[in-house]
């Protein structure tokens, strides 16, 4: 079993919070996460068994009303949203710490039902595909090293190969146990159609269900990129209101995430729209067919593509700093652009790029210079990730660094 570093989250939240939310994709290990973290005191609930939902879909209140005496654990909660109503009001009767906990596979924070009713009662924490330093067993350090304006630096070095097969084979925990690249792939071919066809039902009623997976196969080519919804919509044969719709829902299954663009109130020649990535590097390759001898090949794509592994990586850790953070991108009308803008609560910014080949030159750090001087005061400190061998300053705290330090 991999190490998950959300489990100290959750720990930590039992221990002072009513009801904690565990919610990730399907497939991330939340129901193995939660039953490593529970005993004897605790019952353990799954709405994926028929028999159980039936029961709370009938009647919410008695469902939970009547639950045994115990701690709960209850799986896949966001099937019956009506379940948290019921919920609230048993913890308005008992405040228990670690009464409840709930695993989700759809972001259920965003469900009206829920946004009124656990208020200051719930805790949630984001599982995601594991991260490159879970699936090596090292401590992230990264990016706490970057918010403190340190340089990171690694022994590992010229990892194109590694790189290569860990954007293709993605960071699920089933498909990196199986034997080949054609076997990881077909894995998630199963799983995006099972995903749409079975959990959209659950969140809301869609006029064009069918579209859903083809709007998800569409912005697999969209991977890094700025997101036009009324092209999305052309493609589709759908409205820019309709498209808006269904790419919200593609981020409440947790399957996309949209990247909005880095503003700033003193410079007005920024490009507003956001980008797109996919949570999983994997998955996309599998909707577009790309294997590891297509990606060398298409060094462009793979560029792309390495730019949303590092995302994923980068939004990962985020998960275990004390502070909160938010991620940005950042364009201008001249097209110079930043891959991310990490911002901390202050105002603060730091700025990473993403270079998929091994040699640098002075050009490479336009963009990081271009924001550096547009952020002012409040830029702290930019990181060009590349495939070389060396932590190497270009500048005032402008830095390249090699991919490897992301996880070493």
């Amino acid at each position: 079993m991999y190490p998950r570093y959300s489990a100290k989250n959750i720990r930590e939240a039992l221990a002072d919070t009513p009801v904690v939310f565990v919610m990730g994709p399907r497939q991330v290990g939340k129901t193995t996460l939660a039953k490593s973290l529970i005993n004897e005191e605790w019952e353990y609930i799954t709405l994926d068994d028929q028999a159980q939902f039936e029961i709370a879909k009938a009647d919410p209140v008695g469902f939970i009303r009547n639950l045994p005496p115990k701690r709960i654990v209850l799986d896949e909660v966001q099937r019956i949203p009506e379940l948290f109503v019921s919920i609230k009001q048993s913890v308005d009767e008992n405040r228990l710490p670690g009464r409840f906990l709930l695993t989700g596979s759809a972001n259920a924070l965003l469900l009206p039902q829920l946004s009124d009713s656990l208020a200051g009662r719930m805790e949630s924490v984001h599982l995601t595909p594991l991260s490159e330093c879970e699936i090596q067993s090292h401590r992230p350090t990264f990016l706490a090293k970057v918010l403190s304006q340190e340089a990171p630096s690694t022994r590992d070095t010229r990892l194109r190969d590694h790189l290569l097969n860990r954007v293709v084979v993605g960071c699920f925990p089933e498909p990196l146990q199986r034997s080949s690249e054609r076997r990881s792939a077909a894995w998630y071919q199963q799983y995006v159609s099972t995903l749409i066809q079975r959990d959209i039902k659950d969140l809301t009623h869609i006029d064009h269900p069918d579209l859903m997976t083809k709007l998800l196969k569409l912005t697999a080519f969209y991977t890094g990129k700025l997101v036009n919804l009324t092209e999305l919509g052309n493609k589709l044969e759908l409205n820019r209101l309709t498209i808006k719709k269904y790419i919200a829902l593609l981020e409440q299954l947790f399957l996309v995430e949209q990247l909005p663009a880095w503003h700033s109130n003193e410079y007005k020649r920024l490009v507003k729209k956001p980008k797109i990535h996919p949570v999983d590097t994997g998955m996309t390759c599998a909707i577009r067919g790309l294997t590891r001898e297509r990606l060398v090949r298409q060094p462009a794509e793979f560029g792309l593509l390495l730019e949303s592994f590092v995302y994923n990586e980068l939004r990962k850790q985020a998960n275990w700093i004390d502070e909160p953070l938010s991620f940005f991108h950042y364009r201008d009308k001249d097209k110079v652009e930043v891959d991310f803008i990490i911002e901390n609560g202050i105002g603060n910014c730091f700025a990473v790029e993403v270079k998929a080949a091994a040699s640098l030159n002075a050009r490479d750090f336009t963009g990081l210079k271009r924001f550096q001087n547009i952020a002012g005061e409040r830029f702290k400190l930019g990181i060009l990730l590349y495939d070389g061998d060396h932590t190497t300053a270009f500048g005032d705290q402008l830095f390249a660094v090699p991919f490897g330090a992301l996880w070493s």
